[in-house]
Parts: C-alpha cells; structure tokens; sequence
C-alpha cells in the first residue's frame, strides 16, 4: 500500500501543493453552495446533509486524500458560519487575515510542540521575543505566555494570585466574563464577590464598599471590553481603589486590549498600565485564526509558580547547560506555535497597519449605530464602546425579538448575537470584520426588519 506522503521536510511543500489546489477548490465551493452567512434549515436540516455527505466515516478501504480532502472540506465550508460575511456578526468571531491563515499553515507543516527546546528550537525563541514585545505595550519589562484564549488566560491569572496569596478572593464586576467565576470554582477558590454593575461597567463605590469588608488578600478584576455590550469599566478609578485597599488588579482586556495599538483610541484603557496582569487575545481585534490569547504580567517573577519539571523535556542538567525550559510557559505540555501568525501579522502590517484595522471597525460600528438611530422602527441601546451594537425593532416583545433572531439563523440569512441590558433583550451586532461596508450594514438592516411581525 502506498505510503501517503509528510507535510515537512524538503519534500513536504511538493506534497502539499496539489492538496492546498483541492482545500482552496472545496472552499470556494462550500463558501458558493452556502449562499450566505450561515446554511439554511437550522440543525437537523445541517446534520441531515453532513451525514448524507460524510457516509462512512472510517470505511474499510480509503477514498483517498483527494477525495477525502473535497467532500469534507466542502461539507464543512458548506455548513459553516462564516465571519467572512457582513451578515455574520454574532460573537467575537473575527474573520481572520489571509496571511495569517497561511502562517498557520506553515507552523502545521512543521509542527513544532513548544513543550520542549529541541522539538521547538526557533519558535521558542520567536514566542519568547514576541510575547516580550507585546507585554511592553502594557508595561517596560513585562512579559506574556500563549494561551487558548480568554478563559485559558483569565484562569492562569486566578492561579498566579491564589500561588502567592493562597486562598485569595475574587472580586469581580456583575459584568465580567463567566470564564472567571468558573476559574474560582476549578481553582478551589471562595465564591467570588460580584460588585454591581448598573451602567454596565463596574461600579467604583460599590468596589471600595466590598473591598472595605473584605479582611483577606484580595484579586480584583475589571473588565476593558464586555461580550455583552463592549463596555470598558473605569479602570483608573478601580485601579486607584486597588492601591488603597492592597489589592492586586487583572484586567480582562480579551476584547478591548488591541485598542492599544491604535493612538485614536488607546487613551480609552488608560489606567490599565496599574494592573498587574491582563488578558489579551489577538483572534477578537487582531483577526488571528482561533486560537491567539496571551496573559501579560508587569513583573516576569510572578510566572515562577508555573514552574514544573519533566526529566524527559527540561532535566536540570539540561537547563544547567544552557538549554530553554519551556514547561514554565503553559499549563499544557503539547503546545502548537500559534506565534507565527501572530508574529507574521506583526511583521506584515506594522503598529500602523494594525492600528487601521482596529480604527476602521470601531468607526464601522458608529457608522452601523447611526443607521440605527436614523431608523424609525429600530432602537438603539446606546452608543457602541467599540465595536458591539445592541438592537431591537420598537415596541417588540423579548420573545419577538429572540424568535427573529432564530429565524434568521434558521434561513441562513444573518448571524445576530442577542444580549439583555436595562431589562430588555436585544439584538447584539459585533462587527470585525474591516472589509464590511455602509451598503452591507444597511442591508442587514433591512434582512432584520423583513423578520420583524407586522
């Protein structure tokens, strides 16, 4: 039997090549046999033509990679929901870059596993310079570790805390991220206190009352960047009442955090410069394939708890002798290198080209809030913070404006978020994608208000 040829090696790109013209084939014809944001027909209708497609799934006797590669790289473009699409604008999905996809694929050719030096001896060394790099956006001398994401990140700074303090109490706004609260209750940790958030941002005198009560070392996490609404709490203000009170300040920055990079907007996380990690993740505004997370810290020292040894992959003699300890740099121990793609992007685009991107969407997303204002039977929740714009038709029910949002999922015609603010429930549009245009926006509009009950 023929052995099926390896992606690395001299002879890996010859290989690859007539399987990348199949991938990109079936792309472009699930992306067309599709026809929009989302197939059509909701999940059984989906789960009907995916097993119709796939058949056996580990027959006796292989198809053969072309085949293989066609039927089920179609299928699965054919199904997806694609962030490509102005219509698409549910969650932070980001559509992401196409020179970052392609880094990506060269870092699964080569397959590095940065677990250890001599499985990954370059890409150790690229994550370390450009961890480095970004952490200093936030702080001289910082330093940052890859993660999977928000959650990954936000755990990882609940473990750094609970490793110097011990049992340390979380204190968090009643809108930050549900990866927090989970993070607690993984990491044995008390309940945590939940600050009101009435405006959608933490509150700043409800934080100095609850910091007041507390008699144990306490983590405080504020948010620059909800997945409800786009808010950024007042983080100098927090941060103010952190040094008063002897509390250490995270700050989920997941979403908000590229605003960094961009000097229109970067002054929006002033304050965030006092805390003493930060979550980040680069696949929301820095349009990354999934996954691009990191958790910045002020001071390197603190990642000394992750310290861990494996004689098989940093035994002492080995780091004695000069060779990188990785372990120290994740909870996992296999670790794909998703800092090409962001290193590739970096390089491509520079501060200013990625300042643009960052730039072009939020101003994407007032120009949809103005469309919105200006509709005389739409309302608009508020102004966006970035790049997230809540909406519903006036005078619906929360129960019509969930089932429109349902139908419009179910006939594959766009791909809206829905969250509940001042009482109400609301469509949520979370726009990234920079190539969208006034036009695409006002025919969302317009596919939203052709759902709407008369």
């Amino acid at each position: 039997m023929h052995t099926p040829p390896l992606a690395g090696g001299p002879t890996g790109p010859c290989a690859l090549h007539p399987l990348l013209d199949v991938v990109l084939a079936a792309l472009r014809e699930g992306a067309v046999g599709r026809g929009g944001p989302l197939p059509h027909g909701g999940p059984e209708a989906v789960a009907v033509r995916v097993a119709a497609a796939v058949g056996e799934v580990f027959p006796s006797r292989g198809t053969g990679a072309e085949e293989a590669l066609s039927t089920l790289v179609r299928t699965l473009a054919e199904g997806a929901a694609d962030p490509a699409d102005p219509r698409c604008a549910a969650h932070l999905h980001t559509p992401p870059l196409a020179l970052a996809a392609a880094a990506d694929l060269a870092a699964c050719a080569l397959n590095p596993s940065l677990d250890s030096w001599d499985q990954a001896p370059a890409a150790a060394e690229l994550e370390a310079l450009v961890t480095r790099a970004l952490a200093a956006e936030f702080w001289p001398g910082g330093d940052a570790l890859v993660t999977s994401g928000g959650t990954e990140s936000n755990q990882l700074a609940l473990l750094l805390a609970r490793e110097r303090h011990g049992a340390v109490q979380l204190v968090q706004g009643a809108n930050a991220h549900h990866s927090l609260s989970r993070a607690a209750w993984l990491l044995g940790l008390p309940e945590p206190v939940t600050v009101p958030a009435p405006a959608g941002t933490l509150d700043p005198a409800s934080l100095d009352e609850a910091l007041t009560a507390l008699h144990r070392p306490s983590l405080v996490v504020a948010t620059a960047g909800t997945t409800d609404t786009g808010a950024v709490d007042p983080l100098p203000e927090i941060a103010a009442l952190c040094a008063r009170h002897g509390a250490e300040l995270h700050v989920d920055a997941a979403y908000g955090g590229p605003l960094i990079f961009s000097d229109t907007h970067r002054d929006r996380l002033r304050g965030l410069e006092h805390a003493h990690s930060v979550t980040l993740d680069l696949h929301k505004l820095g349009w990354q394939p999934v996954a691009a997370g990191l958790l910045a810290v002020r001071d390197p020292a603190r990642l000394a708890p992750l310290a861990h040894t494996a004689d098989y992959l940093n035994a002492d003699d080995d780091t004695e002798a000069g060779l990188p300890d990785l372990l120290g740099r994740s909870l996992r121990t296999t670790r794909r290198p998703d800092v090409l793609k962001i290193a590739v992007t970096l390089r491509a685009l520079g501060r200013t080209g990625l300042a643009d991107l960052v730039d072009r969407t939020l101003a994407l997303a007032r120009s949809f809030a103005a469309l919105v204002a200006d509709h005389p039977a739409l309302d608009l929740y508020e102004q966006p913070a970035l790049s997230t714009v809540l909406f519903r038709p006036t005078g619906a029910t929360d129960d019509e404006v969930a089932g429109i949002r349902r139908a419009l999922l179910t006939e594959g015609r766009a791909v809206l978020g829905r969250a509940r603010a001042d009482g109400r429930l609301w469509l949520k549009a979370t726009l990234l994608n920079p190539h969208t245009t006034t036009g695409d926006l006002a025919q969302l509009l317009k596919t939203v208000e052709g759902s709407t009950p008369r």
